[in-house]
């Protein structure tokens, strides 16, 4: 897997300041997306030990609420087995700290058994996220007055409680 960049103080893409990671590989091309250049599974560096090494030291800090995982898409079949790997680090490192995930795939079609992205870690991704944003951005149900989304038909779906 690649990813496009770490922001290590993001504000945008969930509550507090955290960490985040955006993937690299999309298939949704979503029109109006913020971060096309992510659309390109080979776009950025390699994803390696060290990046999540990167990862684990930029959570240290007491003032990071969490961890949020974006793109891209994380929920690409060639993606989950390593965003599962860094997501069960990250539990097993800092388990006080929430998890946040951004997909344009449904949580309630696609990403259930039989859907079109599950394979065999999606579950166990899902299990690691506290909370998943879910829809495609779509540009003519964009509003800027939403917090944590895009578009109006994207949901916010807390996983843990």
């Amino acid at each position: 897997m690649n990813y496009g960049n770490i922001k290590k103080n993001d504000i945008a893409d969930g509550p507090g300041v955290r960490v985040s990671l955006f993937v690299s590989g999309c298939r949704h091309h979503c029109k109006g997306c913020f971060n096309a250049e992510t659309w390109d599974f080979g776009f950025g560096q390699p994803f390696t030990d060290e990046t999540v090494d990167e990862i684990l030291e930029a959570l240290k800090p007491d003032y990071i609420q969490g961890f949020t995982a974006l793109g891209g898409e994380p929920f690409e079949p060639e993606n989950q087995p390593v965003v599962t790997a860094l997501m069960k680090k990250i539990r097993e490192h800092y388990p006080d700290k929430d998890i946040w995930c951004y997909t344009g795939y449904l949580y309630d079609a696609d990403l259930i058994p039989g859907g079109r992205v599950f394979t065999d870690v999606t579950q166990e991704m899902l299990s690691y996220i506290d909370v998943l944003v879910d829809g495609e951005f779509i540009e003519a149900e964009k509003d800027i007055s939403l917090q944590f989304r895009g578009s109006r038909n994207q949901r916010i779906i807390h996983l843990r409680l």
